[in-house]
């Protein structure tokens, strides 16, 4: 059942503002959304990053909810000993309230650095649920490529230029490397749709097991864009199907949202600076390139829906 609005209009925000985080920072807003659908009854584990940095700043935090600050490469490995922790204090009745466990991560921190730990804590089957706020580079230490960053951007590490033309590689499916852990749900969301982010997160946590989401959140610091189109970047992202909504639970993918009106994948890309060398020359084969991409991800998916696989 999809989330209400009028009832999260009641709730207390608990990623609270006055943090550091950049105006038009998409990662906050997925941070904020998702714990208005966990509720207060969440603890949290953090990897370093972004908003780690800018919500806790000694002595100061955004959070409301208790909160680990783990490593780079430990917020699933950290969720995982809490997750046991409370497991021993439920039998020993010490605890008897059910309680959401949420490990954060960026890209950085989960497609790279953090993959190995996250691999073990869906294996072993840890009753907790993963979210990676994906947007795509190192944006903390400098806007340098990950895992994440697309075919053809710019970063501080794949620079476009006379030696190459931004990020040669593709970007790694993290959504379906997770779902290939036979995880019972893993899914991809969007800052932009919140409904369909908040619904997931609320039926993640209501599945007994190891989960995985990854959102899309925009960084306007790193991506080049005006920060008053957060949203309208990361809706495009959907709209071009560049980036689909779409969710894989018990190993049957469905997509979440079809999109009535198709853009083309060049009109999401003008507007980021990082994709400004594409429209120029020769680059501009790899537009199409990226099309391409789009269009073969996009039939993947609608035939494993028609297969119910």
């Amino acid at each position: 059942m999809a989330v209400n609005l009028k009832e999260l209009s009641k709730q207390e925000d608990l990623f609270a503002s006055g943090h550091r985080a950049c105006a038009g920072c998409g990662p906050a807003i997925a941070v904020r959304q998702a714990l208005l659908a966990s509720g207060k009854d969440t603890v949290v584990s953090f990897a370093t990053g972004c908003m780690e940095v800018v919500s806790t700043i000694f002595p100061y935090t955004a959070w409301k909810v208790p909160y680990i600050h783990s490593l780079f490469e430990n917020s699933a490995a950290t969720m995982s000993g809490v997750e046991a922790a409370y497991n021993a204090l439920k039998r020993k009745g010490k605890v008897k309230k059910d309680i959401n466990l949420i490990a954060f991560g960026g890209d950085g921190g989960t497609y790279d650095i953090g993959l190995q730990a996250l691999s073990g804590a869906m294996e072993r089957g840890h009753n907790m649920l993963y979210i990676c706020y994906d947007n795509q580079a190192y944006m903390n230490t400098g806007i340098q490529r990950s895992g994440a960053t697309p075919y053809g951007a710019s970063t501080t590490t794949s620079p476009s230029g006379k030696v190459i033309p931004g990020k040669t590689r593709r970007r790694k499916d993290l959504t379906e490397i997770m779902a290939a852990h036979n995880i019972p749900y893993a899914a991809q969301a969007s800052i932009s749709d919140w409904r369909d982010y908040m619904t997931k997160v609320q039926k993640a946590l209501s599945i007994k097991g190891p989960k995985f989401m990854v959102v899309f959140a925009p960084c306007q610091l790193g991506w080049y864009y005006k920060k008053e189109n957060t949203i309208k970047i990361a809706d495009m992202a959907v709209k071009s199907r560049f980036w689909p909504l779409y969710e894989v639970e018990n190993g049957v993918h469905k997509i979440t949202k079809d999109p009535q009106k198709i853009i083309p994948v060049e009109e999401w890309l003008k507007l980021q600076g990082r994709f400004r060398h594409l429209f120029k020359g020769e680059n501009k084969k790899i537009i199409n390139e990226i099309q391409e991409e789009v269009n073969a991800n996009w039939h993947r998916l609608k035939k494993l829906e028609e297969a119910g696989i």
